[in-house]
């Protein structure tokens, strides 16, 4: 099985851009023969860009509708991060679709941090999709953290085995990778996962600065993840700039 690992750039509050590059990122790893394709965290509007708030829609609904057609069109499998609508509130969620175009599950985030808040309300509950290529479960971001690793756990005693995980990873503007290496934290969840569970996790970050909301001045940098029971199996460029499609073959 070849995962695409598609780090985008996502400008704040430029969900019709935003939608056509993760459309672009589709056909690109479908292209390369990749059967599943990972896309970052809120790639419609950007994580925390308070815009969402007038502009966001349900999902299903017009931008989970873009990404579907694509999945459909490409044959593949597709895990994106989008800002979804319910009602009154809205959510920081990911989305899973088949090749089919059809949505197999949602996720509504659960550790969201506690600056994003007054945006994005809580996710109650978790679940698993059964595919040919096995049974994929979806995190987002920080679900991931250390001390909430029992969300991901709950996937794999559900018989999750491949952990699929939308992000934005963020730094201050003047972060150095060169004297401070980014990606400690989520080396040591993701292989906790990995050893504890026997699961693989792939996380998968935007670039681009953040220019609202409370981590205004940030940059996400990619440096997108993946880590199995036996280690390290691919990452994704460091930088603001480093839109790039990153692919590995799963150990069989």
């Amino acid at each position: 099985m070849l995962i695409g690992m598609g780090q985008i750039l996502v400008e704040c509050g430029e969900p019709r851009r935003n939608l056509a590059r993760a459309r672009g990122m589709i056909r690109r790893a479908a292209d390369a023969g990749c059967e599943i394709v990972v896309l970052p965290e809120c790639l419609d509007f950007g994580w925390t860009f308070p815009s969402a708030r007038e502009h966001a829609h349900p999902v299903p609904g017009p931008h989970s509708a873009a990404l579907a057609e694509e999945a459909r069109a490409c044959g593949v499998y597709v895990v994106a991060g989008l800002v979804e609508r319910a009602g009154d509130r809205l959510y920081n969620s990911a989305v899973l679709m088949s090749p089919a175009g059809d949505i197999l599950l949602t996720h509504r985030k659960i550790n969201e941090l506690d600056i994003a808040l007054d945006l994005y309300s809580t996710g109650t509950s978790l679940a698993v999709a059964e595919t040919p290529l096995g049974m994929l479960g979806v995190t987002i971001c920080a679900d991931n953290f250390p001390e909430t690793l029992e969300i991901a756990g709950a996937l794999a005693r559900m018989g999750c085995r491949l952990l699929l995980s939308p992000c934005a990873w963020a730094v201050d503007a003047d972060h150095d990778n060169e004297r401070d290496p980014y990606g400690a934290l989520w080396m040591g969840s993701y292989t906790t996962l990995a050893e504890r569970h026997g699961v693989t996790v792939v996380g998968v970050s935007s670039v681009g600065w953040l220019t609202a909301g409370p981590w205004q001045g940030r940059k996400c940098i990619g440096c997108s993840l993946a880590v199995g029971p036996g280690g390290v199996l691919a990452r994704g460029p460091y930088g603001e700039a480093a839109e790039s499609l990153t692919s590995f073959r799963l150990p069989g």
